[in-house]
């Protein structure tokens, strides 16, 4: 009961959420929905879109379990511009006899894309990246898409050469290992000398960044290597290059913003040793190489994301504690992600059973930020909810 009145307090529609950390600025929820009801199968990892008529696209992953279970395809729904909900779920893309994970939607130019995993051999160091693109999207239901490839990328020597530098710059602290064991820096400076390994098991999560000249930064992670990489296309996505690595001990799952002197920011999960905290690089070469990653100050449970909104500030959502994902907040930046001193509350589960996680955010055409993230109040029921907030 009680996490049902506090989610009935934060998403009452048009509710104004107070400042959580002082100030006077404020946000108005406009809209909060299921975006399907609360069902028993495993449901996560959501990205949303905008269309260009001003509908919203969602995508999904929904099945038996994760990579465990052949049966997890990729979902989506619609929510038509102006309207209150969303459509009856409908399939977006299913490789047959492989788990399909972690979509993300994106338009480039007047063309859709949808990227995603396929899960071989039920392990995320074995992943295949797949990509489907077609302008056949106006319609209510799936788009009809016109094309389909895998992107294959091919990372050279100097992607082993950045790690061997990366880890020179790290703090040698060896957490988790004893002396009879490997250390941790030396396997993965040796896995990347590993063709095939660097080659292969790199996964989807956020939306790419495309830069004012067309260039897409897809980013991109590996449970393999516990760090981050990103893939270019100058093409308008016809075919991806590797970049260098964003080495670190943990950070994962980035998501990019550009500042106006033109340095690409990626804030990434952290997947390393406690304290959990928001992890930061920068590339000042057009997402080409990156700065080992670093720890903010920002607590972290799980996947942010970020997006740089119209009036020049910044936004970022995620799970701002680090023993779960029972409360997810939104934060404002005025100063370009330097610091992050803003916060209001989206979904707050006290008994911090809930779990509210892996985030996707975009501002429409019209200033409004539109939110969807994974929605588990407890143990056996899942959904995706979406939340519209007014800054």
């Amino acid at each position: 009961m009680k996490r049902l009145i506090l989610t009935f307090f934060y998403f009452f529609t048009g509710f104004v959420l107070a400042n959580a950390q002082g100030g006077t600025s404020k946000v108005t929820v406009t809209d909060s929905v299921l975006v399907f009801p609360l069902q028993a199968q495993h449901v996560h990892g959501s990205s949303v879109v905008e269309l260009p008529n001003g509908d919203l696209l969602l995508a999904w992953f929904q099945g038996s379990g994760e990579r465990t279970a052949d049966d997890v395809r990729i979902m989506g729904a619609r929510k038509k511009n102006g309207g209150r909900y969303w459509s009856e779920p409908f399939e977006l893309a299913d490789t047959p006899h492989l788990p399909d994970c972690n979509p993300v939607l994106f338009m480039a130019g007047d063309k859709l894309f949808l990227v995603w995993i396929a899960v071989q051999a039920n392990k995320w160091e074995n992943s295949v990246l797949r990509v489907r693109s077609t302008i056949q999207y106006g319609d209510m239901g799936a788009p009809v898409w016109e094309w389909q490839d895998n992107i294959l990328l091919k990372p050279g020597e100097d992607f082993a050469e950045a790690v061997v530098q990366g880890f020179k710059e790290l703090p040698p602290t060896h957490h988790g290992w004893s002396e009879y064991a490997p250390r941790y820096d030396e396997m993965i400076i040796d896995a990347s000398t590993d063709v095939t390994k660097r080659s292969t098991g790199w996964m989807t999560r956020i939306k790419p960044l495309i830069t004012a000249d067309g260039r897409i930064l897809l980013p991109l992670y590996s449970d393999g290597f516990n760090f981050s990489m990103v893939a270019i296309s100058d093409n308008g996505g016809v075919s991806w290059l590797p970049s260098l690595p964003i080495v670190g001990r943990g950070p994962i799952q980035p998501t990019l913003a550009q500042r106006e002197d033109g340095r690409i920011i990626a804030y990434m999960r952290d997947s390393g040793d406690a304290p959990t905290r928001v992890q930061v690089s920068e590339s000042f070469d057009g997402g080409r190489s990156w700065t080992v990653a670093r720890k903010t100050e920002i607590p972290n449970g799980a996947s942010v994301d970020v997006v740089v909104l119209a009036d020049g500030r910044w936004a970022m959502l995620g799970n701002d504690v680090d023993d779960g994902r029972y409360r997810l907040s939104l934060y404002l930046s005025t100063d370009e992600g330097k610091t992050w001193p803003v916060k209001f509350p989206i979904e707050y589960d006290a008994s911090k059973s809930g779990r509210y996680s892996y985030p996707s955010l975009i501002q429409g055409q019209d200033g409004v930020l539109h939110m969807t993230y994974s929605f588990h109040p407890d143990n056996g029921r899942k959904t995706i909810k979406y939340v519209a907030v007014r800054p």
